[in-house]
């Protein structure tokens, strides 16, 4: 029986027919900004814009060589899972059912359609992932497909670890990195990564990333033991798993705790848009982890080290960008909302604009009720070039006695109104 590493190399050689090794540069602004040689595994250049096809692909491929009857194939998925397996069902002629929730953007639907064309169904079922999920289950024991899951089989830890020998065979000298940053879901790519350098003999100190609102691993190596999260935040979907893998834990399970960085969905949004603006380059959220967990480093522990990031994904949906963007005002500091209780008088609205200074910008403006006869609720968003400014424009409050209330972080309160 062949090992784990000479099984990812058949794999690796078998992926080239659909795509070459994707990049492992280095990235200047980072560079300069840490002061560490920062290479990024660029996966978001694959076909699919992720590196979900690598799992994908080598599942399919193992399942037809074992002269099993593999004429159907299912998956459920409503991002880059679905999208790989669509491009390879397409690949080797086979038909496929993708199960998405119907909450799914339409932009993600037409994706895979896209890629898997004339050989995929797609079926919508259900508000949510684990409803989707159910059904797929019970379409493929009643139709004899085959399951293909994102994350948690031997087959899709061996595609993914694919990852970790073209970086081996990347790193310029042939030297091994000082640190490799993952992001994790599922965990079949930091399972495969992993193992793969642990059989190769090869010291590296790894990182894994998740974000605030998914800490499946983090949760599962501080038990001790797999650990459902009772809720997730979606925000980040290609990472907002509630229960790592089982086979993905395996590998996982004797990583200490404090080696997984949790991530902020709002700092993660700042990232994004630091990176589409200053490099051009376009991360969905979980493609984004690994960058933005650099935050986390002070400069004098990575000065000097030779740090590959994983750049998972590529597939956003700029639908998005303006909650990207609204996310990421925030976290800066730069936009904030109030609820003030205004005066009904005339001249009041003037006065209280008076308070603002040069840089300061009302970008909403709204009347939420008549709170008393002779005052009303205004609900006011402000954007600002520098923090400090709402620092000068509280004092200014307090010297005016103007009565209001910062809602920016609660969280009950602006989900309501904002």
């Amino acid at each position: 029986m062949t090992g784990f590493t000479d099984r990812v190399h058949d794999a690796a050689d078998a992926v080239r027919g659909l795509f070459p090794p994707t990049p492992l540069q280095q990235n200047d602004y980072l560079s300069r900004k840490t002061g560490a040689k920062i290479l990024l595994k660029r996966e978001d250049l694959t076909p699919v814009r992720s590196y979900k096809i690598r799992g994908a692909f080598n599942f399919f491929r193992k399942s037809i060589s074992s002269g099993e009857k593999a004429d159907l194939f299912v998956c459920a998925s409503a991002g880059n899972h679905a999208q790989g397996f669509a491009f390879v069902c397409r690949t080797f002629g086979k038909k496929g059912v993708v199960f998405m929730p119907v909450t799914t953007p339409q932009q993600k639907i037409d994706k895979t359609r896209l890629f898997g064309g004339e050989f995929v169904e797609i079926k919508l079922f259900g508000d949510f992932f684990d409803e989707c999920y159910r059904a797929s289950i019970e379409f493929a024991e009643s139709s004899g497909g085959h399951m293909v899951p994102p994350f948690d089989h031997k087959d899709i830890i061996e595609g993914q670890a694919t990852v970790a020998a073209e970086i081996l065979e990347q790193m310029p000298d042939g030297k091994t990195p000082d640190m490799v940053i993952l992001p994790v879901g599922g965990g079949g790519l930091s399972a495969g990564v992993t193992r793969y350098f642990a059989d190769m003999e090869r010291q590296s100190r790894f990182v894994f990333c998740e974000p605030v609102g998914g800490p499946s691993l983090k949760e599962s190596l501080l038990a001790g033991k797999r650990v459902k999260l009772p809720k997730v935040d979606n925000f980040v979907d290609g990472a907002a798993v509630a229960e790592i893998g089982r086979e993905p834990f395996r590998h996982l399970k004797d990583f200490p705790a404090d080696s997984v960085r949790l991530i902020p969905e709002n700092r993660l949004c700042a990232t994004m848009i630091e990176m589409l603006n200053v490099e051009g380059v376009v991360l969905e959220p979980a493609g984004g982890l690994a960058i933005d967990a650099l935050k986390d480093f002070p400069r004098k522990e990575i000065k000097g080290k030779t740090i590959v990031l994983v750049v998972s994904g590529g597939n956003f949906d700029f639908e998005r960008l303006p909650d990207v963007k609204e996310r990421a005002l925030r976290f800066e500091g730069l936009k904030k909302y109030f609820v003030i209780r205004l005066p009904q008088r005339p001249g009041a609205l003037r006065d209280f604009l008076e308070l603002f200074g040069p840089d300061d910008d009302i970008a909403r403006f709204e009347y939420l009720k008549k709170s008393a006869r002779n005052f009303g609720s205004v609900l006011i968003g402000i954007e600002t070039k520098e923090r400090r400014n709402f620092d000068l424009l509280r004092a200014k409050f307090d010297v005016e006695g103007v009565q209001y209330q910062d809602i920016t972080d609660n969280e009950t309160i602006a989900g309501l109104v904002i």
